[in-house]
């Protein structure tokens, strides 16, 4: 049973984190290398790795089961995330030496919102019994429809969300150095990059909508659901810079992303009706299964794309608040302006 305590102590525990992360390692604008993004992504591995066994050794086997599980399912579904950063910062034209601080803020903001969630999610369910059938359907139907997805292209010019921003706002054309907000003439101006901001929240707020419920078909333990989801979503930003130069080479990966929501909609459906005759062991098992099996049929599937496959933005799926691109448009996504942006750099 977690403590107020572990809580707190938690809690210190990331934010000193994040401290070390943008005012040690990251104070000035740089390309983040895939070495560098290696290690760091290595180095969360082991701190979850290291928190999974404490939770083990003091709060007992079936809890760190439970952790590494859900720890397991969070950074698998995070690697969609992945895809949709590329399409923003892609679509932007995000200098590579901005993007770090864009996902720092970003994830920043996503541990804030989804401590809420989680804690409105663990409250729902322990009042209200019921709804755990609402969060396995609704997961089995965000598998279904992932999986009819996977193929659409995104239509970024489109962007709704983009567009209500530029309507109520005043939004500079190009780039103030890694400043979000800006000011010309006496006014103020949001630029590009706190539109990217806003996507990228935007879009982890609703990808938690399938991500929490599925922890939640693991264990309804608030502990254990955060502690699983702050380390993955730590290790988002390394990860993405890892693998950002051969994405394009997982697109198989959803197809596992896809099934491992519907089966854990069907063990959360299935416990809940006839007591839980699904062990977590079990889910464990299927889920790196299923998300290994895609790895390997992407690995082996994409082997002979040529390098520079990546930068011809072969990405499909859905980005929230885009339509979908119709099969007789031009497959290359656009970017924001056919015209270079042009950037001022800080000195």
């Amino acid at each position: 049973m977690s403590t107020l305590w572990m809580w707190l102590g938690f809690n210190l525990f990331v934010l000193v984190l994040l401290a070390l992360d943008l005012g040690l390692l990251h104070r000035r604008d740089k390309e983040v290398g895939i070495r560098e993004a290696l290690l760091l992504s290595l180095g969360y591995f082991v701190l979850a790795l290291i928190f999974g066994a404490g939770i083990m050794h003091f709060l007992g086997r079936g809890a760190g089961i439970e952790f590494f599980t859900g720890y397991l399912l969070e950074k698998s579904l995070s690697v969609d995330n992945i895809f949709v950063f590329v399409l923003i910062f892609s679509h932007f034209s995000v200098p590579s030496y901005y993007q770090h601080r864009v996902l720092f803020w970003g994830i920043l903001g996503a541990l804030v919102l989804r401590a809420a969630l989680i804690l409105t999610g663990a409250t729902i369910i322990e009042a209200f019994h019921w709804v755990i059938y609402v969060f396995g359907s609704f997961l089995i139907f965000t598998g279904a429809k992932m999986l009819a997805t996977i193929n659409q292209k995104p239509d970024m010019e489109g962007n709704r969300l983009v567009r209500l921003i530029r309507r109520h706002f005043r939004v500079t054309e190009d780039y103030d150095g890694h400043k979000f907000f800006t000011r010309r003439e006496g006014m103020l101006y949001l630029t590009p990059l706190m539109v990217v901001l806003i996507l990228v929240e935007v879009t982890d707020v609703v990808f938690a909508l399938d991500s929490i419920p599925a922890i939640f078909a693991i264990t309804t333990d608030p502990f254990i659901v955060y502690t699983s989801n702050v380390f993955a979503i730590l290790g988002l930003r390394a990860l993405y810079f890892a693998l950002v130069g051969v994405i394009h080479r997982f697109h198989y990966l959803k197809y596992g992303l896809s099934l491992v929501l519907m089966v854990v909609g069907a063990k959360m459906l299935i416990n809940a009706a006839f007591g839980h005759v699904i062990p977590t062991e079990a889910a464990l098992l299927v889920t790196a299964l299923l998300i290994g099996g895609s790895i390997l049929v992407s690995i082996v599937k994409t082997r002979r794309l040529p390098r520079e496959a990546g930068a011809r933005e072969p990405f499909h799926g859905w980005v929230p608040g885009s339509p979908t691109k119709s099969d007789t448009e031009e497959g290359h996504l656009p970017r924001t302006s056919g015209r270079k942006k042009r950037e001022k750099r800080n000195p």
